[in-house]
């Protein structure tokens, strides 16, 4: 194959993926809106983590809950993050149940998204009326993306997985 024909290929498997990507987050969205349609407004956001586990179980998309992540400075660790969801090894889904999603909330996303590798982030407040209004998709930038190679494998996200016991 030439190099035209192999930079054809990835542009092509990159928008597959992308795709995927995408059906994917239509998932997690759609089961999201079926738990606010039920639950409405007002709990705390473990009732909302806890339903929407339900949701997507019931609708058999793979997730893992309160996953951890390294938090590293100069090559040293000095904490955890918790995710709350990483759906099929690739989308990180952060909950809230606040009035306004706030810069500080996007921040969170947005270093979850830089230390896993992953390319996309849903960020879903469940106390809003109408639950659109809630949500906020995150994608790092090479503007706040630090560099790393290619994302990071499935099996090292089971392994973060087990350590959790989820």
């Amino acid at each position: 194959m030439n190099r035209q024909g192999t930079k054809a290929a990835k542009k092509r498997e990159w928008r597959e993926a992308g795709a995927r990507l995408d059906a994917l987050a239509h998932g997690v969205i759609g089961a999201a809106i079926e738990v606010h349609r039920r639950l409405g407004p007002g709990f705390l956001e473990r009732v909302y983590e806890e339903a929407l586990s339900i949701e997507l179980a019931f609708r058999g998309i793979p997730f893992a809950r309160q996953v951890p992540v390294a938090v590293s400075y100069r090559g040293k660790a000095v904490g955890e993050g918790r995710m709350d969801f990483v759906v099929a090894n690739s989308l990180v889904v952060e909950l809230k149940a606040v009035d306004a999603i706030a810069p500080i909330h996007i921040a969170q996303t947005l270093s979850y998204l830089k230390a896993t590798r992953l390319r996309l982030g849903l960020l879903i407040s469940f106390n809003v009326v109408v639950l659109r209004r809630g949500i906020k998709r995150s994608c790092p930038t090479s503007r706040n993306q630090t560099r790393h190679p290619k994302p990071m494998s499935p099996g090292a996200l089971r392994a973060l997985a087990v350590r959790s016991g989820t």
